[in-house]
């Protein structure tokens, strides 16, 4: 290398433009030629297609945000007001204890056997509703006790039933159709000690 070209500058700059006019280097790609018309209509008629397929997607994602926002707020709906067909139902009930309570409030002596039917009346219908919408109550007396329903508090010995049954329900259970809201709270048979 000689030191005269690396102090010149405009030296430098003659052998930068000769290197340009010689063309690119060997290997590299040339510019291509414009595309013919049949490429051109082509390209162009595959560019109005990822157009519209981009389109496509857009509102197709657009879409699918919109039903998930709307599934969302139909499921809170759905949660928020579950209970309302089980509510309609208690409150004409409710109504009756009211009116039952008034009639209480203002009866005469002796009216006590009326008040009585009354809200004899009222725990039907209230049974019935609890019913109707998918409670069970679970009975235990007479029964072997099964600790997925019954709760034993205590053991009694007796020698009338056998060991293992229920001799008395203190408290009844629940049931919401197969699950088990509540168990029994029970006494349990056992055999006396001799």
């Amino acid at each position: 290398m000689n030191t005269e070209q690396v102090d010149n500058p405009a030296a430098e700059a003659a052998a930068d433009n000769e290197n340009l006019s010689a063309g690119p280097p060997a290997g590299t790609a040339t510019p291509e030629a414009a595309p013919s018309p049949e490429e051109f209509a082509t390209l162009k008629s595959q560019a109005a297609k990822a157009k519209e397929h981009w389109d496509s997607l857009l509102r197709t994602t657009a879409d699918f945000d919109n039903f998930k926002k709307r599934a969302a707020r139909e499921r809170q709906e759905a949660i928020k007001y579950a209970n309302e067909g089980l509510l309609q139902k208690l409150i004409p009930i409710l109504d009756n204890f009211d009116m039952a309570l008034n009639a209480a409030a203002n009866a005469k002596e002796g009216a006590a056997q009326s008040l009585q039917t009354g809200v004899n009346m009222i725990l039907t219908q209230f049974r019935n509703a609890l019913t109707e919408a998918g409670l069970e109550e679970i009975d235990a007396v007479g029964k072997t006790f099964d600790p997925n329903f019954h709760e034993a508090v205590s053991q009694q010995e007796t020698a009338d039933v056998p060991e293992g049954q229920v001799v008395q329900q203190l408290r009844k259970g629940y049931k919401l159709r197969d699950r088990l809201l509540r168990p029994a709270t029970v006494i349990v048979a056992k055999k006396p000690t001799a």
